[in-house]
């Protein structure tokens, strides 16, 4: 079993920045994969962006460039630091962890909201 705390969310502005903190707790040799997924009122959860064990990033199109995913020394921490937020990036985001299995574990979400 894993656990994953999220904490960051807020309301910003449009064009500022915000990071968000996922820690995981438990079983944390199974995790192959951790991430962020997001979801808008009225639209399936999308990947936002992962990273391996091995330190291999995946990326959205739509944040490419203004998103950075990274993790911690202990490994058990994962960071979404987002950068010129758009609008368009408000949902609420949960934090994702995959095992080698394949399972999906996620965290309680964290609302971003961005003002135009």
């Amino acid at each position: 079993q894993v656990r994953l705390v999220e904490s960051g969310g807020g309301l910003v502005q449009a064009g500022g920045s915000l990071r968000l903190s996922c820690a995981a707790s438990g079983s944390i040799p199974s995790i192959r994969a951790m991430g962020w997924y997001r979801q808008a009122p009225g639209k399936q959860r999308e990947l936002v962006a992962d990273i391996t064990t091995g330190g291999s990033t995946n990326y959205a199109d739509s944040v490419k460039g203004r998103f950075t995913i990274s993790r911690g020394n202990a490994k058990n921490t994962v960071y979404l630091q987002m950068n010129s937020l758009k609008p368009e990036d408000t949902a609420v985001y949960y934090c994702n962890a995959e095992s080698y299995t394949l399972y999906n574990y996620w965290g309680q979400g964290t609302q971003v909201t961005v003002s135009s």
